[in-house]
């Protein structure tokens, strides 16, 4: 099973941004979060992923990578591989077509042992499905990546507490509860589908006092980080990813809160008539920043009022 996609970006870009994993749910509508470990045995890393699957649940796997950079070529295998499937592998190969343009392949060998052939083909179907929207992503992503330079903004803003990760994660992690903690959250309908998994719809204002509603997916790692990533957004953003981070320190918490987006350039309007990406990154960071502090502000007190309890 191969797709393949013409790009107007040098090969060598494009295949960066297929290397570099840790923006992909920037750019790619299905990830929400990926990390990358060590290599393993002969692999150059490993890469761990969690995916959107449907409405409301969430696919994890991790890859193997073995990246050669002088051919562009990127091999990978997938564990676990997904269902129907007993082994996954692909490949990644980026081909220059002259200094400003490449062909990129994304290429899957699939195999099912003992299952029905028409499992076998939903999964291909899948798999289909998948490349060829990456590809789209990856497409869009590289061509504009002048653009994006100036559209995608991304910052952290930290706090230190005087308490347990654990306390300051538990105010964070319950979402449910965040109308009745946060002050700017006015309404939340919350699933968890599996332990760590949420998904949530979400009623907030800014501190200019704008309304939005909100869909998001959380990824949730005890203790240590809580990774989110909007998937209905407000009209001025194209993307929203985010984490909640928590490092113990021998004095106490660190508590970080991360936001990057991607602006909208045809909404930016919405802020007034001559508004200026410029304009428009200093309020996002600032609406942004104040609403998340506020957050963390809140898991700080409470934190604190149980280290001194």
């Amino acid at each position: 099973m191969a797709q393949h996609v013409a790009v107007e970006a040098p090969a060598d870009e494009v295949f960066d941004l297929i290397v570099d994993v840790r923006r992909w749910p920037q750019f790619f509508g299905s990830l929400v979060h990926t990390s990358v470990g060590p290599a393993d045995g002969d692999a150059t890393d490993v890469v761990r992923c969690w995916g959107v699957r449907g409405e409301s649940s969430v696919r994890a796997w991790s890859a193997r990578r073995w990246i050669d950079r002088d051919k562009l070529q990127i091999t990978f295998d997938n564990d676990p591989p997904p269902p129907g499937a007993t082994t996954s592998r692909g490949w990644w190969e980026v081909e220059p077509s002259g200094a400003e343009a490449c062909r990129v392949t994304l290429r899957h060998e699939v195999s099912g042992g003992d299952a029905p052939a028409e499992v076998l083909a939903r999964v291909g179907e899948e798999f289909d499905r998948h490349s060829r929207a990456q590809l789209g992503e990856l497409k869009a992503t590289a061509e504009r990546r002048k653009d994006l330079e100036e559209l995608v903004i991304g910052w952290e803003d930290t706090l230190f507490v005087s308490g347990s990760a654990e306390d300051a994660w538990a105010i964070l992690y319950e979402a449910d509860k965040w109308p009745e903690r946060i002050p700017h959250v006015a309404r939340i309908d919350m699933i968890e589908p599996s332990p760590g998994i949420q998904f949530f719809d979400m009623d907030t204002s800014t501190p200019d006092g704008r309304a939005h509603t909100t869909r998001s997916v959380r990824v949730c790692l005890p203790y240590e980080l809580i990774v989110y990533k909007q998937i209905t957004l407000p009209p001025m953003l194209e993307a929203h990813t985010g984490h909640w981070r928590f490092e113990e320190t021998p004095e106490g918490t660190i508590l970080g809160a991360r936001h990057t987006v991607t602006l909208k350039r045809s909404k930016l309007s919405l802020l007034g008539p001559d508004t200026t990406v410029a304009d428009a990154r200093r309020y996002a960071r600032r609406v942004l920043g104040t609403n998340s502090m506020k957050n963390l502000q809140i898991a700080k007190a409470y934190a604190e009022e149980r280290a001194d309890g």
